[in-house]
């Protein structure tokens, strides 16, 4: 934590605009104000089209009915695109002070996401994951550079601290080369290693000193990127459904299925966003578990997205799986996110037994959902649905019955 003097000292070096170059130091936590950049936008917005890919190929797999494989691979590819966006969006929140080698330094990163993207592909097709390692190996390094640029300009714990991120970051990076070299069947166990690994990385540096990452603005990135997340889930589920009407003339299969997933996006949308969680991002404990527990929620709803295409192409005949699979694509991403917005979000603001169930059973309603055959999709969005009303009756019962109280 910096003082109120050095914050007061950034938050004027990173306002003045002063030279192209300057130092990179640390930016108050309590700064007014503070939003998305532009630079985060774009930033955000080239790291969707990675999450496209990797949904992209997660229906495809699953459409060929190599399911725990394709799940496995996209839980690989999906980590890495989170993590490096994760990663940035702290350290942005901590430090970004907008100078020219700030933007280009994060103009990399941005590169990085797009050749591994590139890769994806071939990732799920061949296990070949050399280009999504490039892809990887360019944003990290880039984060590297980033915090030795702070260490540069830190002294004493704080400098300790960028130093640690710099180290850890490259030594991980080490540790991935094994999806190169080990055989096949061994890869699982690189992830299942490098995944804590990684993790571990933030809770060692900041041991020594924490940054001032500003809770609304990590709030609002978060927000954001759920948003653009969703939208390309819907985006995806849209242009499935259009080539289904055109290839397949079966409008009647295709509308059940547009329907409930257009009503599980929005609702999935309503339940993250119901409640301000930036007033309980106080400490590194809460917010670790907070932003890593997002990996799931990101997951998640991009996989709704794919499992949405999966149940139209089963729909018209070109998934060689069946209809149980198909619902499961979509009823087993969004229970998942419903558990995990509940566990993260919605729990700390329910007041008694009948608001805290109301995800948890949703999610159990939506699983039980997974075996109505060819409603399945829609009934799930009727049941999402339905969660929102629940929860917003169960608000507005509470305030008026304070409201008397209060008379």
């Amino acid at each position: 934590m910096t003082s109120r003097s050095a914050r007061s000292a950034s938050d004027s070096a990173h306002t003045s605009g002063r030279g192209p170059v300057r130092r990179l130091v640390a930016r108050g936590r309590d700064e007014e104000h503070r939003v998305a950049s532009p630079l985060e936008l774009f930033f955000d917005l080239c790291f969707v089209v990675a999450v496209a890919q990797a949904g992209l190929q997660l229906v495809h797999v699953v459409a060929e009915n190599h399911v725990g494989e394709g799940v496995l691979d996209y839980a690989m590819v999906f980590f890495a695109i989170w993590w490096a966006w994760m990663n940035f969006t702290w350290f942005a929140s901590a430090y970004d002070n907008d100078d020219v080698l700030y933007r280009i330094v994060t103009l990399v990163q941005i590169a990085g996401v797009l050749v591994l993207a590139a890769g994806v592909s071939r990732a799920f097709e061949n296990h070949d994951f050399l280009v999504v390692w490039i892809g990887y190996v360019i944003m990290r390094l880039a984060m590297a550079a980033q915090w030795l640029r702070v260490a540069r300009s830190a002294r004493g714990a704080e400098r300790t601290m960028a130093l640690r991120y710099a180290g850890g970051v490259a030594l991980c990076q080490i540790g991935w080369t094994g999806l190169l070299f080990f055989p096949e069947q061994a890869r699982p166990w690189v992830y299942l290693v490098m995944v804590p690994a990684e993790m571990c990385v933030p809770v060692y540096a900041e041991k020594a000193c924490a940054t001032a990452w500003h809770p609304h603005h990590i709030a609002e990135r978060y927000g954001l990127f759920t948003i653009i997340v969703l939208g390309e889930t819907i985006a995806a589920a849209t242009v499935a459904v259009k080539s289904g009407v055109e290839e397949s003339n079966a409008l009647g299969e295709l509308l059940p299925i547009a329907a409930g997933g257009l009503l599980t996006v929005f609702s999935a949308w309503w339940i993250y966003f119901v409640v301000p969680i930036h007033g309980r991002l106080r400490s590194n404990r809460d917010s670790f578990l907070w932003g890593y527990g997002h990996y799931l929620i990101f997951a998640s709803a991009a996989a709704i997205g794919a499992g949405l295409e999966v149940a139209v192409e089963q729909s018209v005949g070109k998934a060689h799986i069946s209809t149980l699979v198909a619902s499961a694509s979509v009823t087993l991403p969004t229970a998942l996110y419903l558990l995990t917005v509940w566990a993260l979000h919605a729990r700390h603001f329910k007041v008694g037994i009948a608001q805290q169930a109301v995800l948890p059973t949703t999610a159990l309603a939506v699983i039980a959902c997974t075996f109505l055959g060819d409603w399945a999709v829609f009934t799930t969005g009727i049941v999402t649905a339905l969660a929102v009303a629940a929860g917003v009756t169960l608000t507005a019962r509470m305030v008026a019955r304070e409201e008397r109280a209060a008379a």
